[in-house]
């Protein structure tokens, strides 16, 4: 992982908060920046823009879980969080939330290097993923409008699915439009006029 990655450490104990950054520091990042207060830590977020989010909540009452679950929701960047104890609601509340890294009792300065690169993998691997999906949910809607359209010209003109789609997509060079602009338009008319 590059040295110049910004990092932001969120942790009320001051000890603890010092061991996080002795080790992002020892694996050669120097954009460490440490904030102790809960309140207003959205608020930093978006001023410093870390590239990583570092939490350590010890031991986590449920209103402070629920605050940084909330950022992580919010803020859409890889976070490692430790903590002393946990149970499965939590965790999967933390998977759910999108925090990348969840660590139950293993702070200590020699893993926060490997703990924060398998966060940001993580956090790049299911941002993929969520691309992806969004991807092929696009294609697919496109796909379905394009097939109503076709179903549309087929009715109204007499025409054969391929002879359908080419109208569809001479039309789209015609106008230098997305072919799924074009179906969408001939199916806003048609149900304009009562032929959908």
């Amino acid at each position: 992982m590059s040295a110049e990655l910004s990092i932001l450490i969120f942790d009320e104990n001051l000890v603890r908060a010092a061991i996080i950054e002795a080790g992002l520091r020892e694996a050669g990042h120097a954009k460490v920046e440490t904030v102790n207060q809960i309140n207003g830590l959205v608020r930093r977020i978006e001023i410093l823009q870390p590239d990583v989010i570092v939490v350590d909540l010890e031991n986590p009452n449920r209103d402070q879980l629920e605050h940084v679950f909330q950022v992580s929701r919010s803020v859409r960047r890889p976070l490692a969080m430790f903590v002393d104890k946990s149970d499965g609601d939590t965790i999967r509340a933390a998977v759910e939330a999108g925090v990348s890294a969840y660590i139950v009792d293993g702070l200590r300065k020699d893993r926060v290097k490997p703990i924060v690169d398998m966060a940001i993998t993580r956090f790049n691997a299911f941002h993929r993923l969520t691309q992806e999906l969004e991807a092929a949910r696009s294609q697919l809607a496109e796909r379905k409008l394009v097939d109503k359209a076709k179903g549309i010209l087929m009715k109204k003109r007499g025409l054969s699915e391929p002879e359908a789609y080419r109208l569809l997509q001479r039309s789209a060079m015609n106008e230098n439009r997305r072919i799924a602009d074009v179906a969408q338009g001939l199916i806003s008319a048609a149900d304009l006029l009562g032929d959908g």
